[in-house]
């Protein structure tokens, strides 16, 4: 199950899992409506696992008076994917004060890499101010 309150984890069947600090899983299960004309995954859903992923990862390592939001995402497709579980393993690389540094390998059940990604995430206090510090 997605994190409380995210509809559209929900609507892709997606479940989030944090690992530890700076890290987290999520998957989905492929259905029909995940598929593109070509009858393999849209590549906005496997955006949309990655960035979700990241998000988490991110949040959980950040101190309590921040939050953060994603500033880019670099998303290769590796392998046209058609049925079964895709699992993103997403981790912080580097926090600094400002900016996050993630990748992101997505897999599917048969353990066939099928997209990497890097990405930056903007942090923020919760007052409203760039960056901590």
């Amino acid at each position: 199950m997605a994190a409380p309150g995210f509809p559209l984890g929900d609507a892709l069947g997606m479940t989030i899992e944090v690992e530890g600090p700076g890290r987290s899983r999520t998957a989905l299960d492929l259905s029909p409506s995940l598929l593109n004309p070509h009858g393999a995954i849209h590549g906005a859903v496997l955006f949309a696992l990655v960035d979700t992923g990241m998000g988490a990862a991110t949040m959980s390592a950040l101190e309590p008076n921040e939050l953060c939001a994603t500033i880019e995402l670099h998303l290769r497709f590796l392998k046209p994917t058609r049925q079964g579980r895709l699992t993103a393993d997403s981790k912080v690389v580097h926090k600094g004060r400002r900016v996050v540094q993630l990748e992101s390998k997505v897999v599917a059940n048969d353990g066939t890499l099928v997209a990497t990604a890097t990405g930056s995430f903007a942090l923020f206090t919760k007052d409203g101010n760039r960056g901590i510090g």
